[in-house]
């Protein structure tokens, strides 16, 4: 391609992505006038459509799967990327969570006299049009495609190629939910290539906000390559502290969880922090841990107990390895256990194990992580088992949304002002005096 040639198909690349914005902020605008009730059906009409064509979303996830297989995709990666029956369920019953949820638009937050007959009032609006940028998992389409349905957003979904049959699969369902619903298609609209994904992030007069889902890396390049806010996070370097006043059986079977049962997930435990008063009982979790299949990367002192265990390296605290690898790293206290959470850690999910609840407490209180847990796994950092119904993704930034972010963090608000035909002149010295008196919310 020439340099003439190049510049045309860039242009071509820019000018549709331009559309694909405009499209977006005018469906997204009128799904956010709707009824309540139009949002319900479409989310009634998904859940439904999942349902009926089940198997052509299984078949086109087969496709992806060997597409993956033979171009050797990271493990990793292929684990995320695969859809099953029991997935495709816990995906139906989010969306039906998010279907029995009070209507989050327009939610009433405060009313304010400015003086009588001059009514103040805040309510929640949808952020707008949403730019979601995610890796390997297809199951993303159908959790944020439903979250965006709920809270009245339009959303452009770009998926990985590598999920490319899966994701067209259920951006096309997500779109007939919408139709059916008598709502605007584009209010979700799937696209794929890095050229449409450059494009797009230029396109801020009308997309309002990026998420990316994916690598540190990718967020990283997104923020540096974009004047539209982004929210998401980095790494999930998740930790779990094992305190000298732990239970054994309870550390090594959150231990086990937080690991094993999905290594690839961001919230999975990448790292135990030992306390030192611990290390006569770590065997207990060591073995429960090497039985489920997993190597340790243990420091000098792990290892004085743990001798199966690999040598740690400097690289090993704050790796986010996401297969069945795990740090172990003693430290003398709780607040040298803080200060290691805090050093390597994401600001993710962070758990402590312990039956001290002094020790709880001041963990609790101290650890600066989106999620903090005292004995529960890390792996409970997840928009669904929060209640949320799904989640369009987990921001570890401190603006705005934080921890897994569900219908509430893809909301703004906006402000209403009935009058009688006031001035802002008429107030003052010599004037009418504002009276700035608060009202009751249960009646507009």
């Amino acid at each position: 391609m020439n340099r003439t040639e190049s510049a045309t198909a860039g242009s071509a690349v820019a000018g549709s992505a331009a559309a694909v914005a405009r499209r977006a902020r005018a469906a997204g605008r009128a799904a956010a006038a709707a009824p309540a009730e139009a949002r319900v059906a479409a989310l009634d009409a998904l859940h439904r459509l999942l349902l009926d064509h089940q198997d052509e979303i299984l078949a086109a996830n087969q496709r992806d799967l060997d597409r993956a297989a033979a171009e050797a995709l990271a493990p990793p990666l292929q684990k995320r990327l695969a859809l099953g029956p029991d997935k495709l369920a816990t995906l139906r019953d989010g969306v039906v969570a998010l279907r029995d949820q009070p209507d989050p638009v327009g939610r009433l937050l405060r009313r304010t006299e400015l003086e009588p007959g001059l009514i103040l009032s805040q309510v929640t609006a949808p952020i707008g049009a949403l730019l979601v940028i995610f890796e390997s998992r297809p199951d993303a389409v159908v959790q944020i495609g439903s979250l965006a349905l709920k809270s009245g957003n339009a959303v452009i979904l770009k998926g990985g190629s590598e999920a490319a049959d899966s994701n067209a699969v259920l951006v096309s369902l997500l779109r007939r939910a919408l139709a059916e619903a008598g709502l605007p298609e584009d209010a979700v609209q799937g696209v794929q290539g890095r050229d449409a994904v450059a494009a797009l992030l230029d396109q801020d007069a009308c997309i309002d906000l990026v998420i990316p889902r994916g690598s540190g890396a990718l967020v990283r390049s997104i923020q540096e390559n974009s004047r539209i806010p982004v929210l998401g996070h980095a790494e999930g370097v998740c930790h779990l502290v094992i305190d000298a006043a732990a239970d054994p059986a309870r550390a090594a079977h959150l231990a086990v969880d937080g690991k094993c049962t999905y290594p690839a997930a961001c919230n999975a435990t990448e790292a135990l922090v030992v306390l030192r008063g611990f290390l006569p009982q770590l065997p207990v979790v060591g073995d429960a841990l090497r039985a489920a299949g997993v190597t340790l990367r243990a420091d000098a002192d792990a290892r004085a107990v743990l001798p199966w265990a690999q040598p740690a390296t400097d690289a090993d605290p704050g790796t986010e390895y996401g297969d069945l690898t795990l740090g172990v790293h003693v430290v003398d206290d709780l607040d040298a256990a803080i200060a290691f959470v805090h050093r390597h850690g994401s600001g993710h999910t962070d758990a402590i194990c312990t039956t001290d609840p002094d020790a709880a407490a001041t963990f609790l209180a101290r650890v600066d992580s989106a999620s903090v847990f005292h004995d529960a796994s890390t792996r409970f950092a997840d928009g669904f088992r929060y209640g949320l119904g799904a989640e369009v993704g987990i921001s570890t930034g401190r603006i705005h949304a934080r921890g897994p972010v569900g219908v509430d963090g893809l909301l703004t608000t906006r402000w209403l002002l009935r009058g009688q035909g006031q001035g802002a002149g008429d107030f003052g010295p010599g004037g009418r005096r504002y009276t700035h008196r608060s009202l009751p919310i249960d009646v507009l």
